[in-house]
């Protein structure tokens, strides 16, 4: 029998890919190349994952917002979750996965939590609370990748950072996206202390050299989270570690683009090109069985950061 990726024939306003490839290189380019670099059995279990929080995410993403449809992939989860059958290949897939690498429950409750703060918050006071969501949507992810990877738990909290500061530059990058959704990630109060209102165009326009400023300490944060997270990278197997710091280099490079032209956000999503992706690979594959660079792996994320 055919099993059925999704449970309606529609996600969000798009059509639904046929197969979990396509959904994973349909929901982040970034992602899919770089994990081309993984052994063949972590990319299918990585893919595994990824599909289940992409559709998860899209569907609170949707213009309009298809409420309905993740609160019955939530619920789906949940009865397969209990032992019921379904012809949802994703939902089955990543219980199965879950079950097998032992993620805990708790976890995907609060990813879950997050998505579904998507469908009645849009804005967040301070960090603290902004801290919640993160946790939910990218930091349990990180998580679930150590575990997909076999990485010791001493890696675990790099690898909540790496998924906090990744999460953090799709946030800067997607501001004008987040503003049509009528979302703004950044707490309010950071905004006041830069003397903006918002992040709407006009407000940028209006006030150059705040949103300039603003923008740049967002991405100092980043700097900061990234730069733990690089401390967990000696713990990933070489054949794995390869594919996670391709992916982290990549946000790396859509940050520093960033920072040299904040407005760039208003104009394009920055995003690398597949051929930058894996030349970035390749390097870092050198890297990796090259004795003589291995320092450089904790190291590379410091050069050409630009200072406080």
């Amino acid at each position: 029998m055919v099993k059925n990726v999704y449970s309606s024939e529609t996600y969000g306003n798009r059509l639904s890919p046929t197969s979990p490839d396509e959904i994973f290189k349909k929901g982040s380019t970034t992602y899919y190349y770089s994990t081309k670099l993984f052994p063949a059995k972590i990319r299918k279990e990585v893919t595994q994952l990824y599909n289940f929080v992409r559709i998860a995410d899209d569907y609170v993403d949707a213009v309009p917002q298809n409420t309905k449809g993740f609160m019955d992939f939530k619920n789906e989860y949940y009865r397969v979750l209990s032992g019921e059958e379904s012809d949802n290949e994703v939902i089955t897939d990543f219980v199965e996965l879950s079950q097998r690498k032992q993620f805990k429950n708790e976890w995907v409750d609060a990813f879950l939590y997050s998505m579904e703060m998507d469908t009645r918050k849009s804005t967040y006071e301070n960090l603290d609370e902004l801290n919640t969501y993160l946790y939910g949507s990218a930091e349990v992810i990180g998580l679930m990748m150590n575990r997909v990877m076999d990485v010791s738990q001493n890696a675990d909290d790099s690898a909540r950072y790496l998924g906090k500061a990744m999460q953090f530059i799709n946030f800067i990058r997607d501001i004008d996206e987040d503003l049509d959704l009528k979302r703004t990630y950044f707490p309010v109060e950071d905004l006041e202390s830069f003397g903006l209102s918002g992040l709407t165009r006009g407000e940028a326009r209006r006030k150059p050299k705040q949103f300039k400023s603003f923008v740049r300490s967002q991405i100092h944060l980043y700097f900061k989270w990234q730069k733990r997270a690089e401390l967990g990278f000696e713990f990933i197997p070489k054949n794995m570690r390869i594919a996670v710091k391709t992916a982290s280099d990549m946000y790396l490079w859509t940050a520093k683009e960033i920072y040299k032209n904040p407005f760039i956000v208003y104009d394009l999503k920055i995003k690398p090109s597949w051929s930058k992706v894996l030349l970035n690979g390749l390097k870092n594959t050198m890297q990796a069985y090259n004795p003589l660079s291995r320092s450089k792996i904790t190291k590379a994320v410091v050069k050409d950061t630009p200072s406080a």
